[in-house]
């Protein structure tokens, strides 16, 4: 059931006995966040809901969480791609949000003041961060996130260069949407993991709520989604769970270095000594040199860079590591990051340079492009390896 209000960012839903304000807001509109602040403290409600998961909603309120951060747990849990994604994301939203002159998601510290403010309980309601990235990764050729990834590092180059539709565009949009646009139109199903499967998260969420009374902060362009699928069944479990592996994904982990020892054996076998040492060869040098250099991109430790060239050929061999892991960790023990580090990671995402001074993001750079190097290597030295016989 629903009522329109006499604004057309404000709609009143209803859900068995809860009434609940869904309120869109431009996500870098100045208007948006005093649009808030006066929705709340005119509705007073039992509830905030804001479109931040657990996380993102922390850190606005503890500005000192970076501090807390294990860099070196990062790296061996696998997740340095995606802690770089996301401080790539949060700096292209701060910089559009300095360009218009308001505070990054202020919409979202309007509605948590506010929320604190009246006495209201506040809950997060958008998925984590990490699951969206995560099953976009999944459902990505090797191709596509690469350019994924140099999109993200585009990102950070001159907003001037932004034109005013643009802007537009943005204010409708959520700084994931917008960087993965180009994307999104060669791989339909990825708007079903950025828009729509957070659409109907996001309505489990709000609907679910506590209280009798909920105002639900959301982006203007998660509206019309959350108010198709305000009255359907949402299984919310499928919605948080990563999506298993392609088929045959984990086989063709194992694939490519046993064709690789293959070919060893074979050139040994078929050429003799010296045609199996020269592939030896070329496999050596085409992933320690382009891992190598992938290091030396991200400004790496001279110890850093030795070690990819070192483990490059070795973990190109066993799907179970990765170049990148082992020089993130050795450039983590050689530069460690120290406290002004992590207090000054807000400051320094803002700009190419900040990121490559960073001793944190640093390091989250040696890791991905180290382990693109290897992955290259691996590709360049097949044909190599070939050529021998």
């Amino acid at each position: 059931m629903e009522r329109a209000d006499n604004r057309n960012m404000v709609h009143r839903l209803f859900f068995k006995d809860k009434e609940i304000i869904l309120l869109g807001t431009a996500h870098v509109s100045k208007e948006s966040a005093e649009l808030v602040t006066s929705v709340i403290e005119e509705e007073k409600p039992d509830t905030v809901c804001v479109e931040l998961c657990e996380s993102r909603c922390q850190a606005i309120q503890q500005k000192d969480r970076w501090q807390e951060m294990d860099i070196v747990k990062v790296i061996r849990e696998k997740k340095a791609f995606l802690l770089l994604s996301n401080l790539l994301l949060a700096s292209f939203q701060k910089r559009i949000a300095q360009k218009l002159g308001v505070k990054p998601g202020e919409e979202m510290t309007r509605a948590i003041e506010a929320a604190k403010a009246i006495g209201a309980a506040i809950y997060p309601a958008d998925r984590d961060i990490r699951i969206t990235l995560s099953r976009t990764w999944r459902l990505m050729g090797f191709w596509s996130k690469m350019k994924l990834l140099f999109q993200l590092l585009l990102s950070l180059g001159n907003i001037e260069d932004i034109k005013a539709q643009d802007i537009e565009r943005m204010k409708q949009e959520d700084v994931l949407q917008t960087l993965l646009s180009d994307i999104e139109r060669s791989h339909p199903m990825l708007r079903d993991i950025l828009i729509d499967e957070r659409d109907r998260y996001l309505a489990f969420r709000i609907r679910t709520a506590p209280g009798s009374k909920i105002v639900a902060v959301v982006g203007a362009g998660h509206l019309t989604g959350i108010k198709k699928y305000w009255n359907s069944d949402i299984d919310i479990e499928a919605l948080e769970k990563l999506p298993p592996p392609k088929k045959g994904s984990g086989l063709f982990k194992w694939i490519v270095p046993s064709v690789i020892l293959v070919l060893f054996i074979l050139g040994f076998f078929i050429g003799g000594a010296d045609a199996g040492s020269h592939m030896i060869k070329w496999w050596i040098l085409a992933n320690g040199i382009l891992a190598g250099l992938g290091a030396m991109l991200a400004m790496a430790h001279p110890l850093t860079i030795l070690s990819s060239m070192v483990a490059a050929p070795l973990t190109s061999l066993n799907p179970m590591i990765a170049a990148g892991w082992v020089s993130g960790l050795v450039e983590a023990l050689s530069r460690r990051p120290k406290v002004r580090d992590l207090e000054s990671l807000p400051d320094d995402i803002l700009s190419i340079k900040g990121f490559w001074r960073n001793k944190v993001t640093r390091i989250l750079l040696v890791v991905v492009f180290t382990n693109l190097g290897s992955g290259v290597g691996t590709f360049v030295a097949i044909p190599l390896m070939l050529k021998v016989f």
